[in-house]
């Protein structure tokens, strides 16, 4: 690619083999495709080899934070476009980073949209669009947080600019494994905030899970999103029941043991 500064697409993978291929081939234009494998047990590394990208596998899983970080570690490039197996680049996106590439280096941060898939239908309202997300930045000037889930970006101080064009992200092809992993979702938060010592009451359930319907089904328009809308609204509201009822249980075990 004949641009000013050199591009790493880096990636963090695990059993991603039906998602790979049709995201690599949306990023073949890079300088360079690097993935940190987290012992994958189907042909993930194998497909991203013969794709041409620089595959590092680890056996242990520290969180998304700071595997994305580790992941990031393994780049050459200037300039990291950080992607997951189930986005692609489209055309507009890819000629936007192009034109930042361009640029002299600057203290700056690039966010894109996501166009998100739910059950067939890209949605355009229940706060999964635009669905802002900075992935585009120099690679020695910012880093990820050690989250271990819903990691970010530390940007400190930096400028975001709005990059044009947008990732399709692929988010919910299945309802069930999406609820699988939205479940280990809620229970990685749990765990993080009982260890930070955070407790709820038992109220704080249902009125969070009643909040979370409300605000994607009537405050994010998600009832304009038609038959996916009100499932999505319902799907929130039911990650959120178990997000705080897992907090709840965690704190009313520790309250037991402790008698």
């Amino acid at each position: 690619m004949q641009t000013g500064k050199r591009l790493s697409v880096v990636m963090i993978t695990r059993n991603e083999a039906e998602l790979l291929p049709d995201c690599l081939a949306s990023v073949q234009w890079a300088d360079e495709i690097v993935i940190l494998d987290a012992a994958s047990t189907d042909t993930t590394c194998q497909i991203a080899r013969q794709a041409g990208a620089k595959v590092f596998e680890s056996n242990d899983w520290p969180g998304f934070g700071k595997q994305r970080q580790r992941a990031q570690e393994l780049a050459t490039g200037d300039v990291i476009l950080m992607l997951d197996a189930d986005e692609r680049v489209t055309p507009e996106l890819r000629a936007s980073i192009e034109a930042v590439l361009r640029q002299p280096p600057a203290a700056t941060v690039y966010s894109c949209a996501r166009s998100n898939l739910f059950l067939g239908r890209f949605m355009r309202h229940s706060g999964w669009y635009p669905d802002r997300v900075i992935r585009l930045y120099a690679r020695l000037d910012f880093h990820y947080n050690d989250n271990p889930v819903h990691e970010s970006l530390d940007v400190r101080q930096a400028k975001v600019v709005k990059l044009s064009g947008c990732l399709q992200h692929l988010t919910c092809r299945d309802l069930i494994a999406f609820q699988r992993k939205q479940l280990q979702y809620a229970e990685a938060w749990a765990l993080e905030r009982h260890r930070q010592g955070k407790a709820c009451g038992f109220f704080s359930i249902p009125s969070h899970t009643l909040g979370a319907f409300v605000k994607t089904w009537l405050l994010r328009a998600g009832f304009l999103d038609g038959k996916q809308g009100l499932l999505l609204a319902i799907v929130n509201a039911q990650y959120t029941f178990n997000k705080y009822a897992a907090l709840w249980a965690l704190h009313r075990v520790n309250q037991r043991d402790a008698q």
